[in-house]
């Protein structure tokens, strides 16, 4: 038997068959474009996303006949939403996350109620990111679209949908949409009276890892799938990628390194109070029964390395390829051991949490002529990670428990970078081989909900196997304490510059 797992990402999605022992069967993967009708609009027409998910079903499917697929699950993006009629047809494409069009509509809202009620009742500090603001605007701007209405569907639901399942949304993405109450785990009457959108317009909601049926046998037929498929309920990609990591318990924070980099502590408690809003960090349920999750990124994590990569380092790459050596191995090599004289800002997309400004800008500061290729390197990371410390350290503060940093993504590949984190984190981070955590996330809540894993506990401690710990050496730790002092100087400093650049 088989699991698949489904990632549904803003312009792409993963179909990934695990075996029981979570060895990858098959995988596919499919791309899907960005549509920006108007500058600063973002959508994505969910009939070319079903498409390709229904695509990478059939060809996994058919590489999974000897271990027939038992049950499917989905992660998706947050915030998206697709309006879907009563006769199943799409009406409009999905806005997405970071959508200009919404802009004015959540300070609409908070006309009525106050941020911390907000955060209260939804665990979300309020945002024109997320959904209910998207449902007010088309209200305004597509008023007889909006009489058409059947239901507003994120990703996770408009899957189960297409397979002829329930069109149902698990707590953890339905919170997304700052419509949810994380507290009673239902929609929240007072804030969709709000924006005046009836709850019936919404999915039902369900706990992560619930089943919620059979795929039905027309579409099950048409994509290669056995029958008696079920679809269980799984997540917003985030905390099933952290479930993926093996954070089930409070203290334990999930540290993923690609382009952005991207933190998720879990936590026993409800942790809602001014410092998570003023922080931007959300509160809200995670896929693991029991326990809530928070977000930390840096928007431009392993990009920026890749920039220097592109632009600095044309010597190391033809080294590397000389040599038939990964080229971010030869860089990391030639870093000093010791913390970086040079200090550099990665807001090279903009900042990530807390500040959330889209217009700073990338810096580095502190050169001199002795400065070296190594040091501009470490520098990066350094940078990176710095970003990632003021997160942790203003979560601490906030009420947020910290243990221990699980590392996944290419980041976790660098013996170098996981100790310097170590170092300057002043935490155990522990290496994990995890090439696929979200879909692994995923199987591991439909595997426990049909029996092959006694409890999620059980199927982490199978599945989840770290590779190696690094633990802070204090002479660093003490020393990055130091200067983070000085770094957290640059970006108020910068910020009216690189808004005048």
């Amino acid at each position: 038997m088989s699991l698949l797992g489904i990632d549904v990402g803003t312009t792409g999605c993963k179909v990934i068959a695990f075996r029981e022992d979570g060895d990858i069967l098959a995988q596919a993967y499919g791309e899907y474009p960005l549509i920006h009708p108007q500058p600063g609009q973002s959508e994505l027409d969910a009939r070319v996303v079903w498409d390709n998910i229904a695509d990478g079903i059939r060809a996994v499917a058919t590489q999974t006949k000897s271990d027939p697929i038992e049950a499917i699950s989905v992660a998706s993006q947050g915030e998206a939403v697709t309006p879907i009629s009563a006769t199943g047809e799409i009406l409009a494409n999905a806005i997405t996350t970071f959508d200009a069009r919404t802009s004015g509509m959540c300070e609409e809202l908070m006309q009525f109620i106050s941020p911390l009620e907000v955060m209260q009742i939804t665990g979300m500090p309020p945002s024109d990111i997320h959904t209910l603001p998207k449902l007010l605007w088309m209200q305004r701007n597509q008023p007889d679209m909006y009489r058409q209405v059947w239901k507003f569907l994120g990703f996770e639901d408009f899957v189960y949908f297409k397979l002829g399942l329930p069109p149902v949304v698990d707590y953890s993405l339905a919170a997304r949409t700052m419509a949810f109450d994380i507290i009673t785990k239902s929609w929240s009457e007072k804030m969709l009276g709000l924006a005046d959108v009836d709850a019936v317009l919404l999915p039902d909601t369900a706990p992560s890892g619930t089943i919620i049926g059979e795929v039905g046998a027309k579409v099950a037929d048409s994509l290669g799938l056995p029958k008696g498929v079920v679809g269980v309920t799984g997540g917003h990609d985030q905390p099933c990628g952290a479930l993926g990591a093996g954070i089930i318990r409070s203290g334990e924070v999930m540290d993923a390194t690609g382009t952005v980099e991207c933190i998720a502590p879990a936590f026993t408690e409800p942790v809602i109070n001014q410092q998570m809003i003023d922080g931007n960090f959300a509160c809200y349920p995670h896929v693991v029964d029991g326990l809530y999750v928070t977000l930390g990124f840096v928007s431009s994590g392993g990009v920026v390395l890749r920039w220097y990569r592109d632009t600095l380092a044309q010597a190391e790459v033809a080294q590397a390829a000389a040599a038939g050596r990964d080229v971010y191995d030869v860089l990391l090599e030639e870093m000093p051991d010791s913390p970086a004289t040079a200090m550099l800002l990665p807001h090279f997309t903009g900042s990530g949490t807390p500040h959330l400004d889209l217009e700073s800008k990338g810096a580095i500061v502190g050169l001199t002529l002795s400065t070296t290729k190594g040091e501009l390197v470490k520098a990066i990371l350094e940078g990176i990670s710095y970003e990632i410390k003021q997160n942790l350290t203003m979560l601490q503060d906030a009420g947020v428990v910290i243990n221990e940093i699980r590392a996944i993504g290419g980041g976790a590949k660098s013996e170098k970078w996981l100790q310097l984190k170590a170092d300057m984190f002043g935490k155990k981070v522990i290496a994990l081989d995890i090439s696929e955590g979200v879909c692994l996330g995923t199987a591991i809540l439909s595997g426990t909900a049909i029996g092959k894993y006694h409890s999620i506990e059980t199927a982490v401690d199978q599945l989840v196997t770290p590779r190696e710990t690094y633990y802070p050496r204090e002479e660093f730790t003490q020393r990055y304490d130091e200067k983070l002092k000085v770094y957290e100087q640059i970006y108020p400093v910068l910020r009216t510059l690189n808004y005048e650049l």
